[in-house]
């Protein structure tokens, strides 16, 4: 059994009330830099907001509370339910979340060390000392019995702030999960919507062809009827015939088209392509008026945006970290419990033992680590700085590329009508004259060939100017603000309830 030595108990009280009025009197500094936003340049305007020679509305404080759930302003209930399914049932979604709630465990992990470590612990054991030992008594030889019930106690002082460091960088990063977790879902939700444009615009192509169909069928039956009167020829009865295996064809490919996009928004809202179809319904909307947030709003509306400043703010905390191991680590340790030789009296009170002290360390030489871990926390800050400032670039532009291509489509759309129109009217005319034996049926097909391109140019136009107003609305951050950010460690509320 060990020998221990108790002092009087005045003198142990003193010690302990020492060691904690020094501890409590050390100056708490917290090593490295405050983190401070970086810079960027942000525009007064956007270049492209009046690109079609009208003004975009600036929008309100209230757009974004009346918005709710973006998508609901294409009144589409199809759509809608939709994008509820898949917010329930998306797998990345649920990936994006389940990394989230690691970042938040690792928060918690981290202000743990706030707190002191207590370990508790028994043990019996039977030993013998060396008898031929230095300064062993013949009494202590043995053989004895141990038994041991200690509780140990362990403090780390967080004197230059290694641990607020640490903490902070958690935090920050957690945050940084929280906004990603937001980017999946924005961005599961605008290529939802995408295909769902892209579908109900196949469906408008197909309801063309359907029409178009009908029309080559009742020409090819003029054809060989005018063939059998003597009035067309071989040629023109071929010609008929080849335009309208070419129609059907397109008609058939479009299938293929549909069934891709069916698929890929199953797989969106979690289901199989074998569990899920939709309905046949053409696109018959334009696109709603989205209100733009000023330029200096977007920085604070774009989940990526939010990820890559918390990003910033997790490695600036990362420097105070290393940089607090070139300072001593202070600790207090405590020890009591009890023990003894004996099982009869292991818990009696004269069994007892404690100890109480700080303790002080640092490292004088380690050829370079610390430095080399100092130097790369500066290094990677300062790639969080380039790489934040790079997706906020990134983010002014993909607002540009959609509003410079929603004005020039919509300028292109009303060109296209009025090329359809005159493509019809080309029809009618070619038809009323080959009726009437003025011109040939090759005129026929080239006017109903320009015409049915011109048709499904227009839908493929209208097909374009929904999804870039959804492309839009997701550059635009949806109905995200930075003021969704969880603090700490919270869990991110449930936004998609948002009515």
């Amino acid at each position: 059994m060990r020998s221990v030595q108790f002092g009087n108990r005045p003198s142990a009280v003193s010690l302990a009330g020492l060691v904690l009025s020094v501890c409590a009197a050390l100056p708490a500094c917290t090593v490295g830099p405050d983190y401070v936003k970086p810079a960027v340049s942000v525009p007064a305007n956007y270049k492209e907001a009046a690109a079609d020679g009208t003004s975009w509305k600036v929008a309100q404080p209230g757009d974004r509370a009346s918005r709710g759930k973006w998508w609901t302003v294409y009144n589409d209930p199809l759509l809608n339910a939709l994008q509820d399914v898949m917010t329930s049932s998306n797998q990345d979604l649920r990936l994006a979340e389940s990394r989230y709630r690691q970042a938040r465990a690792l928060v918690a992990g981290a202000r743990s060390s706030y707190l002191p470590t207590v370990t508790a612990g028994a043990s019996v054991s039977r030993f013998r000392n060396s008898g031929n030992a230095f300064g062993t008594p013949a009494s202590n030889i043995g053989p004895a019995n141990n038994f041991a019930l200690p509780l140990d106690v362990s403090w780390e002082l967080d004197v230059w702030g290694r641990v607020r460091r640490a903490v902070e960088s958690s935090e920050a990063s957690a945050q940084a999960f929280a906004a990603d977790l937001e980017t999946v879902r924005l961005s599961l939700q605008a290529e939802l919507a995408v295909n769902y444009f892209l579908l109900r615009g196949i469906d408008s192509e197909r309801q063309l062809l359907d029409v178009t169909l009908v029309a080559y069928r009742k020409a090819h039956e003029l054809t060989i009827n005018r063939h059998e009167g003597g009035a067309a020829s071989d040629a023109d009865v071929a010609q008929a015939e080849t335009q309208l295996r070419t129609a059907e064809a397109q008609a058939v490919d479009l299938r293929v088209q549909r069934a891709q996009l069916e698929h890929a928004i199953a797989v969106l809202i979690g289901k199989t392509p074998a569990e899920f179809s939709m309905p046949q319904a053409g696109l018959d909307s334009l696109p709603p008026d989205v209100p733009l947030a000023m330029p200096s709003e977007l920085l604070e509306r774009r989940p990526d945006i939010a990820s890559a400043e918390r990003q910033m703010a997790s490695a600036n905390a990362q420097i105070g970290v290393a940089k607090a191991a070139f300072y001593p680590t202070i600790s207090i340790g405590a020890s009591a419990g009890f023990e003894s030789s004996k099982a009869s009296n292991w818990l009696d009170w004269p069994s007892r033992f404690w100890s109480i002290g700080p303790a002080a360390a640092l490292t004088v030489f380690d050829a370079g680590r610390r430095r080399a871990v100092s130097d790369q926390a500066q290094a990677a800050y300062d790639g969080t700085v380039a790489a934040y400032r790079q997706t906020v670039l990134t983010a002014f532009q993909d607002v540009e590329d959609n509003l410079a291509e929603l004005a020039i489509l919509a300028e292109e759309a009303q060109a296209e009508e009025l090329a359809v129109k005159a493509a019809r009217r080309s029809v009618a005319q070619t038809t009323n004259r080959y009726q009437a034996g003025a011109a040939s049926f090759l005129d026929v097909v080239v006017a109903q060939t320009f015409a049915l391109a011109n048709e499904r140019a227009a839908v493929d136009i209208a097909r374009r100017r929904m999804m870039a107003s959804v492309r839009l609305v997701k550059a635009m951050g949806g109905d995200w603000s930075v003021a969704d950010l969880p603090a700490g460690n919270a869990p991110v509320a449930q936004r998609d309830e948002k009515k």
